[in-house]
């Protein structure tokens, strides 16, 4: 028995394209895997006569900002 060859046609390739397209839709959809942040420390006790004043990643990072 002859078969005869197999043609992709526009139709069955356009129906692929749509496949595709709707899986990546659906897969930047769902969520990644993220990781748990770990707790924050427990703030420092601010001292009695003043003087509070720490160096932080966050003022380091404002100070980062502000160079020219």
């Amino acid at each position: 028995m002859n078969q005869p060859p197999n043609k992709l046609s526009r139709r069955t390739l356009f129906a692929g394209m749509g496949t595709v397209g709707a899986i990546a839709a659906t897969a930047s959809l769902v969520p990644g895997v993220r990781q748990i942040e770990a707790a924050p420390a427990a703030p420092k006790v601010a001292p009695e006569r003043g003087g509070g004043y720490t160096l932080s990643e966050h003022v380091k990072q404002y100070y980062k900002t502000t160079l020219v």
